[in-house]
């Protein structure tokens, strides 16, 4: 059996024999570009010394498996073999069956030895690779990423040494902005060891288009040099003069090109330059971190993430997506009148990426029309993307092709006119009580057509509902919603400076007819109504397996049809899985001060609301005053129906996953997928096909998994990788506080607690809640918190809107608020001015 392999020997099935970074030398060498020689020890070998050791069973005590690792013996074939490359100096690199993949580096988990002399030290050096394989770090690194340590093995890569004069590491897209084919080098003298390690401050480069962008030249205190007798050694430099020609540092950034042409993804490389300036590449892996970008049409295209925008940071299941895209179809035919020809591959404006759906926003930007109102409507809904989308406004590329505004007016109206917007919005503020019933008859209606009728397959059902039933709902109920958000922009325009920060939002504090806010309060009601059964609350703080608490039923039985992340239809329904409503029930049972009970307070912001609206009224004075008393009060009628929309779509998404069920129960009978939940990572299109897809099962459910560990998500996205919002550069708040938009005025100091999933969350009373954004899953939350920060949002978005009627202090679209906060901390939130700050 042998146990080396030469580079140009290695192919791409060979993965599981030489590992992630012996696989990206071989096919680098394949492909001609500049690698210096060597070969890998594959896997067998590490098998053969540590295939009979127990090392998964001590992956909790990363030192004891290293030192099993480093105590076993080196058969004497595996040792001859290895100690014949001991002639030249050489570098000895570990090579993972989990590394240098596309969704995982694990740059720099296991162990390098460079500038290797001789067989007993090349030996020595592949022993200690093997047992890198049990670093703190690599052990960390595979549990973060979810991959069974008994799953991974090691290669060793044993390579000639390059002397380098000049070395470092080269992105070929730009790691911060994301941009794509603009690399990004950094460089310093002597091993790109210096580099890699961070142990010097380098030359920094960044070059688009063979223009170099910029030049900033780093200190470069430190270079790692060769030993002549093996290993190297950290030597003190002074060179103030860029240590890269341009000619050099274009030549890297074409042969980064090359690369990534070759892999077709943008990479992360390793290069050094030798004494006579020939250059060579030493490593290359996939850039894991950067977002996916959306495949659209040509040119430089903006992509809103709606994803993000509804408060999810998770993917969308693949027939969750599957229903947007016909969702999206039945939008552009409903909305703007423009019928598409395949409703199952969705609108011209749906794309996704990374299983998030984006919006291209490119039309938007190049329309008068668009830049006046959609920018205005993100300021109320998501702040910080109406700031990245006026940021835009001045690039070339978004230049303005579409002065007139008449063509959208024109379908405006056409759209008002079918559906009598007009009249309806008139007879909501004449007889809100009267649009209300209607609204419910809108519901009602939608409700009646949910049912699978006789004769009619349950897929055949899911994509009538997706492509005619459920948009034509938005603009029935708009009419009622929107003029109370009317008239409390007029009200606002017509005191002026009379009105005081914040003293508008009061109020919305207390508001009816939300749809959302009558369910927290019902939830709280049944933890009332279960504090005074003591066997069931004694039941439900034990958290006794399998109790479920009395009134729960009827809770389920009328609100069961929603869940956290609730637009995908992929994930269960309250009604299939209550924990997470358990679970806020036990929460709310800690809380035991009758003043700061949440049907108190909402009665008493309820109370605050309607003295406001006098008071401005007052302020006003005259006939001005009336109608600002007026305006408010149909405000607070009316603006409270905005969640019903959403509701009842999510109405209708519930009786479409039901319907699936029945698909994939079919599905797995025939053999297409192995069981019935499977239907939730296939297509609309591939479930009425019915061919074999369990391997498309499997390979969707490994993205996904990958993508539920993507922590941070674009709210803007360009066509060429770049995050605009990364690139512009805001001031730094004072004292260092963190800045957003303020959405429930008042000052709150309290214990931050950090919550990225609300299912299982805990939260103590009094506790201000920090999250990336809030869907109504999330809402049982704020009851119990006493303020709120969110890094998604506007003034009016859905987070934003449930805080004020609940009275809470809240500051929304705070940048990266769930990294620069820990759970714990003392922070005050300021929801007058927008600022949160760090107590003493």
């Amino acid at each position: 059996m042998s146990y080396i392999l030469k580079f140009q020997d290695i192919g791409l099935e060979d993965l599981g024999l030489a590992g992630g970074k012996a696989l990206n030398l071989g096919i680098l060498t394949a492909a001609g570009l500049p690698v210096p020689p060597g070969v890998v020890v594959t896997t067998e070998a590490y098998d053969r010394v540590a295939g009979s050791l127990d090392l998964a069973a001590a992956a909790s005590d990363p030192a004891r498996a290293r030192a099993m690792v480093m105590s076993a013996p080196i058969p004497d074939d595996i040792a001859k073999a290895v100690r014949q490359f001991g002639d030249v100096p050489v570098a000895v690199r570990s090579s993972a069956t989990a590394e240098d993949l596309p969704y995982a580096s694990f740059a720099g988990q296991q162990d390098t030895y460079l500038n290797v002399v001789g067989g007993d030290a090349v030996l020595d050096a592949v022993h200690r690779c093997w047992a890198s394989l049990w670093t703190d770090r690599a052990v960390a690194y595979r549990t973060a990423n979810g991959i069974d340590h008994r799953a991974v093995s090691l290669a060793v890569v044993i390579q000639e040494m390059v002397q380098s004069e000049v070395a470092g590491v080269m992105f070929t897209a730009n790691p911060v902005t994301g941009r794509r084919r603009e690399a990004v080098i950094d460089a310093s003298p002597g091993l790109g060891e210096a580099v890699v390690s961070g142990a010097v401050n380098p030359d920094h480069f960044t070059v688009r288009d063979g223009r170099i962008l910029e030049r900033r030249l780093g200190d470069k205190r430190l270079a790692v040099r060769s030993l002549a007798g093996g290993g190297v050694e950290h030597v003190t430099t002074a060179q103030d003069a860029a240590c890269l020609t341009d000619a050099q540092v274009l030549a890297l950034a074409a042969l980064g090109n090359r690369v990534e042409d070759h892999y077709g993804a943008p990479q992360d490389t390793e290069w050094a330059i030798d004494a006579g300036g020939e250059l060579w590449l030493t490593q290359a892996r996939p850039i894991t971190t950067l977002h996916p970008v959306p495949d659209g049409p040509p040119g430089l295209r903006a992509y809103f993430c709606f994803s993000l925008a509804q408060g999810l940071t998770r993917p969308i299941t693949p027939m969750g997506l599957s229903a947007f895209r016909v969702l999206s179809a039945s939008i552009s035919a409903t909305v703007f009148g423009a019928p598409v020809a395949d409703p199952r591959a969705g609108g011209t404006a749906f794309h996704e990426a990374g299983g998030r759906v984006f919006i291209d926003l490119t039309p938007v930007l190049r329309s008068s029309l668009g830049r006046a109102i959609v920018p205005r409507v993100f300021d109320v809904m998501e702040a910080r993307s109406a700031t990245v989308m006026r940021g835009l406004f001045g690039e070339p590329e978004f230049s303005l092709t579409q002065r007139s505004k008449w063509p959208a007016i024109r379908r405006g109206l056409r759209l008002a006119r079918r559906y009598r917007i007009p009249v309806l919005a008139v007879q909501a503020v004449a007889n809100p009580e009267k649009a209300r019933k209607r609204v419910d008859q809108v519901g009602a209606s939608l409700r009646a057509r949910l049912p699978l009728p006789a004769g009619v397959s349950p897929l055949d059902h899911v994509e009538r509902l997706l492509a005619t039933q459920m948009i034509p709902v938005l603009p029935l109920i708009l009419p009622a919603a929107a003029p109370g958000f009317i008239l409390l922009g007029l009200a606002t325009k017509l005191l002026g400076g009379k009105a005081g920060p914040g003293e508008v939002q009061t109020v919305l504090r207390g508001l009816p007819h939300n749809v959302t806010t009558e369910m927290d309060l019902e939830l709280w009601h049944l933890a009332e109504r279960i504090r005074k059964d003591p066997a069931a609350a004694r039941a439900l703080r034990d958290d006794r397996s399998g109790a479920r608490p009395p009134g729960l039923d009827d809770f389920l039985a009328r609100y069961g049809d929603r869940a956290v992340a609730e637009i995908d239809l992929g994930l269960p329904r309250w009604r299939e899985d209550p924990s997470h409503v358990v679970g806020v029930l036990a929460n709310y049972l800690r809380l035991e001060d009758a003043s700061m009970a949440p049907d108190a307070l909402f009665a008493k912001g309820a109370a605050e609301a309607e003295a406001m609206i006098a008071e401005l009224g007052r302020r006003a004075g005259g006939l001005r005053g009336r109608f600002v008393r007026f305006a408010l009060g149909r405000a607070r009628a009316l603006a409270g129906l905005r969640e019903l929309p959403k509701y009842y779509l999510v109405v209708a998404l519930a009786t479409i996953r039901e319907l699936l069920w029945q698909v994939g129960a079919e599905l797995a009978e025939r053999g297409s997928i192995e069981k019935a939940e499977d239907v939730f990572f296939i297509t609309l299109p591939e479930a009425r096909d019915a061919g074999d897809l369990r391997a498309t099962v499997a390979r969707r459910r490994d993205e996904y998994d990958r993508e539920m560990r993507r922590r941070h998500i674009p709210r803007v996205l360009l066509s060429d990788g770049t995050e605009p919002e990364a690139v512009a550069t805001a001031a730094p708040a004072a004292d260092g506080a963190l800045t957003g938009t303020p959405a429930s005025s008042g000052v709150v100091t309290g214990v931050a607690r950090v919550v990225l999933d609300p299912v299982g969350a805990h939260l103590e009373p009094g506790e201000i809640l920090v999250c990336p954004s809030t869907d109504p899953g999330w809402t049982p939350l704020f009851l119990t918190a006493a303020g709120l920060v969110m890094e998604m949002g506007g003034a009016n978005s859905h987070g934003a809107v449930v805080a004020r009627e609940y009275g809470i202090p809240a500051v929304v679209g705070v940048p990266r608020a769930t990294e620069s906060i820990e759970t714990g901390q003392r922070i005050t939130v300021d929801g007058t001015s927008g600022a949160v700050t760090f107590a003493e």
